[in-house]
């Protein structure tokens, strides 16, 4: 681990690679897995906020599901709201496109200027996890390694991104520019500059 500012960062972030290759897994971390995205309480205000502009990229039954049910709930065993699933696991914000890659109706209603908002930040980092000590205030960042990535982890690799560079756009919007910065500074410094 290496501690930058208040934040513990596991090795694998600076030496593993990582670029998502989504023609080969369709976007499955949105559909796999037992649970939904974590959500900050800020994001369930905005995300309350922009429901309407983002309602006309998803499917009408994940309409249905959060018209009733609502679009997030708490998870008791992470103690963190999350994003809510649909019947078949994917979460509610999902949909896919004529290729069968699956797409986050936030994120294309923010890429069509619809709202500001990208997407969760724990969905933007991904494959970076954040854990939070509540009692020391330090965060911690993991890479979640998961079988389904393994395209990622190949295609990282022939273009040469580990996964703080694949997650930079995210690292920065969370965290800011000088910690980006900080980050690349310790994995130079690691593992030396890559060509």
């Amino acid at each position: 681990m290496i501690l930058i500012e208040d934040v513990l960062i596991s090795k694998d972030i600076i030496e593993k690679d990582f670029a998502c290759n989504l023609n080969a897994c369709k976007g499955a971390c949105c559909i796999e897995g037992d649970y939904g995205a974590p959500l900050s309480k800020d994001e369930i205000l905005i995300i309350e906020d922009l429901l309407k502009d983002v309602f006309p990229y998803l499917s009408k039954s994940a309409q249905e599901k959060i018209t009733s049910e609502g679009f997030h709930s708490f998870n008791s065993l992470s103690n963190v709201d999350e994003t809510s699933l649909m019947d078949d696991g994917a979460c509610v914000f999902m949909g896919r496109n004529e290729l069968g890659i699956t797409f986050c109706g936030i994120e294309k209603a923010y890429y069509d200027g619809k709202i500001e908002f990208k997407k969760p930040i724990s969905c933007h980092l991904y494959p970076i996890r954040v854990s939070k000590n509540e009692q020391t205030g330090f965060e911690a960042l993991n890479y979640d390694k998961w079988d389904i990535c393994s395209s990622a982890c190949t295609n990282g690799k022939k273009q040469k991104i580990r996964i703080f560079e694949f997650a930079k756009e995210a690292l920065i919007r969370q965290y800011g520019a000088d910690f980006y910065e900080d980050l690349t500074n310790a994995a130079e410094h690691l593992q030396g500059k890559r060509d």
